[in-house]
């Protein structure tokens, strides 16, 4: 197949407000061109409507029927993703004719790990006929889905991407990936066939919800908070205990298993600064589960941003840590970059999750698509 140009939508469990869209010319296996990113802002009312979405759904967690809600914050975030698909490809110079598929992951809202008893369950926001019907392209939706009824964690989905970047700058696992947005994620490729990725647990979610919980805003700005505070180390040792940070891959987490919570009690500035070593200490411990401990980490996401974080990442994981950009990739935009590229595999039937990445029985093909001809 000839590289086709995608657009990649993405809107992490943080709720920053943002929809990250992202253009990139591709086949599915290689990156032939990366086209432009934009950071398009939410509408106050559909930010607001999404946070009470998630709030219903930790009521809900896959019992009974869904909240009411879930159908109109779903109709609302399509819509204003669909808008920033049309703004993205017109700022590009091209016409929706010149996309071949969008890949539109949706709001996750819930997210349940499989265990030895059950399987798991997922749940993502995005109405990918309604997409299609809007943009009148096609439109890959539902990534997760056919993995977790699978057997599979349904998370993370990225490691293909990442192998892909990892391509030019890695062999033998000594570089890996890590992704920080709401939750962790790594990935790690020895250079040949093994693949392994899994979540390595919270990332910004707690400690955003805990500067928004004090009134200090949205997040700690530049680390700011973090830095001036004192990690409470006896708190910390006691959290780092949770059996998750031991346990094998595959493993995959919701945003709300690991909360702001854990710094009650704490002064913002402590709390900050604990929450931030314990983002950078589940680092380290999932190094420690790689067939290969890398030497350096590719940091991408909102929490790349933090100085705090990566210095702890540096001192707590032992590991030297450098934000994507310095690579030249785009740092903010590499999630969004990855549904498109996602989405590209969707259409070709290429798999989307392997077995030492979501612990699917199989490679397994995912997603649906809107607007493919039958």
């Amino acid at each position: 197949m000839e590289p086709i140009w995608a657009v990649g939508l993405m809107t992490g469990t943080v709720l920053d407000g943002n929809i990250d869209v992202a253009l990139l010319k591709t086949d599915g296996e290689h990156v032939e061109e990366f086209g432009i990113y934009r950071l398009a802002p939410y509408p106050a009312d559909i930010r607001v409507l999404l946070e009470e979405a998630l709030q219903q759904a930790r009521r809900w967690n896959f019992d009974g029927l869904e909240p009411a809600i879930f159908a109109k914050a779903e109709a609302a975030l399509t819509r204003a993703q669909s808008q920033a698909v049309k703004d993205l490809v017109e700022s590009a110079g091209l016409a929706m004719s010149d996309i071949g598929i969008v890949g539109f992951h949706g709001q996750t809202v819930l997210h349940r790990a499989p265990t030895k008893a059950r399987l798991g369950d997922t749940r993502q926001l995005g109405d990918g006929e309604l997409m299609h019907a809007i943009l009148g392209t096609k439109v890959a939706y539902d990534f997760r889905s056919a993995d977790v009824r699978a057997g599979g964690q349904g998370a993370p989905l990225a490691a293909i991407y990442h192998t892909a970047l990892l391509r030019d700058v890695a062999k033998g696992g000594d570089i890996a990936i890590l992704n920080l947005g709401g939750v962790g994620n790594i990935t790690w490729w020895d250079g040949k066939d093994e693949i392994i990725a899994f979540d390595t647990g919270p990332a910004n979610a707690p400690l955003n919800d805990f500067i928004k919980m004090h009134g200090l805003g949205e997040m700690d700005v530049d680390g700011a908070l973090g830095a001036s505070g004192t990690v409470d180390e006896e708190r910390l040792v006691k959290l780092l205990q949770h059996p998750y940070f031991t346990a094998p891959f595959p493993k995959s987490l919701d945003r709300n298993d690991f909360t702001a919570a854990m710094a009650e009690g704490l002064s913002p500035a402590d709390g900050a600064a604990t929450l931030s070593a314990f983002t950078a200490s589940t680092v380290g411990r999932a190094l420690e589960l790689l067939p290969h401990r890398p030497s350096k980490l590719i940091v991408s996401g909102g929490g790349r941003h933090n100085p705090t974080i990566m210095s702890m990442i540096a001192q707590r994981a032992g590991v030297e840590a450098v934000s994507a950009d310095t690579l030249g990739w785009r740092g903010d935009a590499v999630e969004a970059e990855c549904f498109a590229f996602l989405a590209v595999r969707v259409l070709r039937g290429l798999p989307i999750s392997f077995p030492a990445t979501t612990g699917a029985p199989k490679p397994m093909t995912g997603g649906r698509v809107a607007g493919l001809a039958l």
